[in-house]
């Protein structure tokens, strides 16, 4: 395993001739998502043999944003890089020294795409952010182009409601506290930190780890970016279908608490649910039920105690 103070940090940038969108395209945040990565590198070989070529606006790629977790082959390096993620004066670990990297550079771009994978067995997904709002949360005003993009990377599966959602777990964790800070402060990743800033972010999840369509899926995804907003020349891809949408918002997260928590049975995201419906049993045997229909999200049966084990999620016919 390499010294952490020997590992660099790479980006490669492509400037076309006349002015457009500054987009960033990141892989392996996680260091086991490496499908990002592969598609990254795939797509940056097309441009350096004359295959593609950027006519306007500039587009960065980072292949392995976090490489320690990268050279492990592991989601994280010393912590999760896609959590408080913030410029900090006194770095502590590895991923703090990233973040003093990742933080500058995302706000030099109008647009970032995140590209990850997942556990379990299910279909590739797309994760937004919220509506136009002034709030305290994520105040934001780049919706519509926002949920454009998203709808034109190849994917048919929509979910929002991430911050929110994620923030009303570490709140109940941290004994109810309500500041506004500490969930802002632990919920922060790529995408939420290029909204902090005024861009506009998706993360894609595009599969399982090993699935050998999830770099395709990657790779489609970057190319029908870069032709939506206008960077090389090629056909502008169609928006998902209407009837072919699902769009889903987060509701609710659902915590380990004792490491001899199980699940009924192995689930995968977007499985349904039904209100009753046994999910798992707690280490004293108690069931733990479904509250409402739904689909169930993020499913981890390896996680800690005190920590997300699933989240639940709702269909929002307003996406």
């Amino acid at each position: 395993m390499p010294n952490p103070r020997d590992i660099q940090i790479d980006s490669f940038q492509y400037c076309g001739q006349h002015g457009g969108t500054r987009l960033m395209i990141t892989g392996a945040v996680h260091g086991n998502e490496t499908c990002g990565t592969l598609a990254i590198q795939r797509v940056m070989t097309e441009f350096d043999q004359g295959k593609r070529h950027l006519t306007k606006g500039r587009v960065t790629f980072v292949p392995a944003t976090n490489p320690l977790a990268y050279a492990k082959h592991e989601r994280a390096g010393d912590r999760n890089l896609n959590r408080n993620l913030f410029p900090n004066s006194d770095p502590q670990d590895f991923e703090d020294r990233v973040a003093n990297w990742l933080c500058p550079l995302l706000a030099q771009h109008d647009v970032l795409l995140d590209l990850h994978s997942f556990n379990a067995a299910s279909e590739p997904f797309v994760m937004v952010g919220p509506r136009n709002n002034d709030g305290p949360l994520e105040p934001f005003k780049h919706e519509q182009q926002e949920r454009a993009l998203a709808k034109r990377l190849g994917v048919r599966r929509f979910v929002d409601g991430w911050l929110r959602t994620y923030g009303d777990g570490v709140q109940r964790r941290m004994s109810g506290s309500s500041e506004l800070q500490t969930v802002l402060r632990y919920g922060m990743g790529t995408t939420e930190y290029m909204r902090s800033v005024g861009g506009y972010a998706l993360t894609l999840e595009c599969g399982q780890h090993d699935d050998p369509q999830a770099p395709e899926v990657a790779y489609r995804a970057i190319l029908n970016s870069l032709a939506f907003l206008g960077m090389i020349d090629a056909p502008e891809p169609e928006p998902v279908a209407p009837e072919q949408m699902e769009a889903l918002s987060m509701v609710a997260v659902y915590d380990k608490q004792h490491a001899d928590d199980t699940f009924s049975r192995n689930w995968s995201s977007f499985d349904p649910v039904k209100q009753g419906e046994e999910i798992g049993r707690r280490a004293d045997g108690t069931p733990v039920l479904a509250e409402f229909d739904g689909r169930i999200l993020f499913p981890d049966a390896a996680a800690e105690a005190n920590s997300e084990w699933y989240y639940l999620t709702r269909p929002n016919p307003a996406f």
